[in-house]
């Protein structure tokens, strides 16, 4: 039996407007695997028709739901209400992290503030949310990875064509080098080497959103390897994996052709 003592107790606060049904199980056994959920409560109109498919979802994973109304049109109450139960926990220590699920912008602050006061937040959202919500996490997860997209976001615009989904897109390894050479830089050893698990740390550090499976990798050292062309690749006793970045050919010739060409000057100038 786990020793609960020495897990996170983690809340997890659900933005039902922004966030898929599909996705919840998934979601729960991601943030599971980093300590123990104490609190898992759902927040949204849960009148609306938007909400009808979450009940399943609800009942099977013990998640409790907030019932919040709409007071207005174009407002959401919703955010609000997540917003002050967030603070309401957040004063009674007792938890270590918050993960907030929501692809919504508005939670920025919010993830900021729980931040401030030395507690964990993973964010967990799709690939469009934007940025500065994303930043504002210690670790945002995107949906995209968690399986197969069966079910969209709910439409607040009823009666609105619906967009197609699209196949998941893996993004481009390549565009990793600018940060992993940066992280070698701080971390080579005597020989050049940098430990993968160092510039892992770093990567994180820098990108909250940064995860190995945007990239079509289970893992960091996977997708370090996909990378042998620009960086060189060592594989130590037990699995450990260090990289360094190759010299860049072009410069190097570069220099040659530039130091060739001032000392054909020095020889025209003395002859």
């Amino acid at each position: 039996m786990k020793d609960l003592d020495n897990h996170k107790k983690i809340a997890v606060l659900i933005d039902a407007d922004n966030a898929q049904y599909s996705k919840v199980k998934a979601i729960l056994d991601e943030i599971s695997a980093h300590g123990h959920i104490v609190i898992k409560r759902a927040y949204g109109d849960w009148s609306s028709d938007n909400l009808k498919n979450w009940k399943k979802s609800l009942n099977e994973l013990a998640i409790q739901p907030v019932h919040q109304i709409a007071y207005t049109t174009g407002k959401n109450a919703t955010d609000a209400a997540m917003i002050i139960d967030a603070m309401d926990l957040l004063y009674t220590k007792r938890f270590d992290a918050f993960a907030l699920v929501s692809s919504d912008s508005d939670f920025t602050k919010l993830a900021s503030r729980l931040r401030e006061d030395e507690l964990f937040v993973f964010g967990v959202g799709e690939r469009k949310t934007p940025i500065s919500f994303r930043n504002s996490c210690d670790d945002f997860i995107f949906t995209e990875n968690l399986g197969i997209d069966d079910e969209p976001t709910p439409n607040k615009d009823a009666g609105k064509p619906k967009e197609p989904e699209t196949k998941k897109t893996l993004s481009d390894p390549a565009e990793l080098i600018p940060l992993l050479t940066k992280a070698w830089d701080q971390y080579q050893d005597e020989d050049g080497w940098a430990n993968a698990s160092a510039a892992g740390s770093f990567l994180k550090r820098s990108m909250p959103d940064f995860d190995p499976r945007s990239y079509g990798a289970s893992k960091f050292s996977q997708l370090l390897e996909s990378l042998k062309g620009k960086l060189d690749i060592d594989k130590k006793e037990g699995n450990q994996i260090s990289y360094r970045v190759k010299p860049k050919k072009a410069k190097v010739k570069n220099k040659l052709q530039s130091q060739n060409q001032s000392a054909s000057q020095r020889v025209e100038e003395h002859a």
